[in-house]
């Protein structure tokens, strides 16, 4: 597992909420939903995306943003457009004034606006939930970015229009696979760009030396690994990938599977009914109690809190 595909395991959509936005100008919604990732991919039309703080960005047929939330932001036809509607956290939607919108502009399944063949039309996928290993990505992430056409060409856009307004059986996993293929490629084609300042653990993947270790310790958190046993594997002193690993990571190769270790084990406290000694387990402690003074350490709660509140 390369380090990008263990990150994604963390914002994987489940359920997350997708629609098309068909819209006529003059028209503007204020999103304050704070969602952790949010896309965005035009389809016909001209739209704006205007955060509160930094830069507004243009996008034209075939670009596609992305938001980091939780911040809230305006999406328009144009920047001087006053919001007509407010999305709220869980998709709920009303008028700028606080009235319910009470499916006023619902147009089908999955479908959302002024009219299905309106003049501007949005693809917009949103994932719900932040996990810690997620949260590792999104922190290498602008507030909002975007791809223009110049530097990607996705093929999904035409499928992804199909299939979601389809209502057939298994719908929802096909647009969760679909959103996680978008959110892929789109992070693929933003790293390479080449005034692209991608995170170190994303570099270092690339290197002889330090990508094999990475994904070793992606794929196998709970396996005993030293620092001997891995410079081993790699097939070079300890002192050399010490040196090496800190160098193009940003910290000790121990102190990352540290890091890694807990990541896993605070989202599974959320995502899953295991044991803590369960989890202890599964990500390379030896008992509850080892998970939990690491834990502690590093998020300043216990394991059973961090799941309270998680709840």
């Amino acid at each position: 597992m390369d380090a990008l595909t263990g990150l994604l395991e963390g914002p994987r959509a489940r359920g997350a909420f997708m629609i098309r936005a068909c819209l006529d100008p003059p028209w503007a919604i204020r999103v304050e939903d704070r969602a952790p990732l949010t896309l965005m991919l035009l389809v016909r039309g001209e739209a704006w995306i205007v955060p509160d703080g930094g830069e507004r960005l243009r996008l034209r047929p075939g670009d596609l943003a992305i938001a980091r939330g939780p911040d809230p932001y305006t999406c328009a036809d144009d920047p001087a457009t006053a919001p007509q509607a407010l999305i709220l956290p869980g998709g709920e939607c009303s008028y700028p004034d606080g009235r319910p919108l009470n499916g006023v502009m619902d147009l089908g399944v999955r479908t959302w606006g002024h009219r299905p063949d309106g003049g501007t039309v949005v693809l917009i996928g949103t994932y719900q939930m932040r996990g810690e290993i997620g949260g590792r990505l999104l922190d290498a992430l602008p507030p909002l970015l975007s791809l223009t056409t110049d530097v990607w060409d996705c093929p999904l856009t035409p499928f992804l229009s199909e299939e979601i307004v389809r209502d057939a059986p298994g719908q929802e996993v096909v647009l969760d696979r679909l959103l996680d293929l978008l959110v892929i490629a789109a992070l693929r084609a933003w790293f390479a760009r080449p005034e692209a300042e991608p995170p170190a653990w994303y570099r270092a993947q690339a290197d002889p030396v330090v990508g094999p270790v990475v994904r070793l310790l992606q794929d196998d958190p709970a396996h005993p690994w030293t620092v001997a046993t891995l410079a081993a594997k790699a097939g070079v002193s300890r002192a050399a990938l010490a040196r090496r690993f800190t160098e193009l990571v940003g910290e000790p190769p121990m102190t990352y599977l540290t890091g890694w270790r807990l990541a896993l084990a605070a989202d599974r406290l959320r995502d899953t009914d295991d044991t803590i000694g369960a989890i202890a387990r599964q990500v390379g402690y030896g008992s509850a109690f080892a998970l939990s003074t690491a834990f502690k350490r590093a998020y300043e709660v216990s394991p059973q809190e961090w799941r309270t509140r998680a709840a």
